[in-house]
């Protein structure tokens, strides 16, 4: 099982919130996931990034991959 850290909308139309997720990587984009470890609100100046550090290293230690934006927001956390 492919697993990968990556974002999950839940916002409405024309106002994005993200989720930041760990799940399969053969789930849908906003369907089943693993576990939340994190938001993501980019309209907010500056954008609100909130992740729990514990949870995301772990989940990188067991070898779950991030998609390229949660990478970048994982590193601008400092995480990676």
């Amino acid at each position: 099982m492919a697993v990968k850290i990556r974002l999950k909308r839940v916002g409405s139309k024309k106002n994005p919130f993200f989720r930041i997720v760990v799940a399969d990587s053969r789930a849908p984009r906003d369907g089943r996931f693993i576990e939340e470890i994190g938001y993501y609100t980019p309209l907010s100046d500056p954008a609100e990034v909130r992740i729990d550090e514990e949870k995301a290293k772990d989940w990188l230690s067991k070898g779950a991959q991030p998609t390229d934006t949660a990478r970048a927001l994982l590193k601008k956390q400092g995480i990676i």
